[in-house]
């Protein structure tokens, strides 16, 4: 439902919560898809952290998010946060190995 569609709190507030669930059912994917990489990146010599692949993330995000009305420094400021988390879950695995 579109929210000019939308009549009531009570009708937003259940908007809201079904877009909150599947929000996290695309960010527990991204965990299992980071689970994965921590997987493939020993065979191919690759530390968890890589700085040139954070800052590509970050810039094609801000531009998604412009792209779709949202405020790019929120995104990012969202994304970094997620990114070190997923980082730090690498390095469990990984280690910290190097800065490529």
């Amino acid at each position: 439902m579109e929210p000019d569609q939308i009549g009531s709190m009570a009708e937003l507030r259940v908007e809201i919560d079904a877009l909150d669930g599947q929000i996290v059912a695309l960010l527990a994917r991204r965990t299992r898809l980071v689970d994965r990489a921590a997987q493939l990146k020993p065979a191919e010599n690759l530390p968890a952290r890589i700085p040139a692949r954070v800052e590509d993330v970050v810039a094609k995000v801000r531009t998604k998010a412009s792209d779709a009305g949202m405020d790019p420094d929120l995104a990012e400021r969202l994304w970094r946060e997620m990114i070190e988390h997923f980082i730090a879950q690498e390095e469990r695995i990984l280690g910290k190995g190097d800065q490529a």
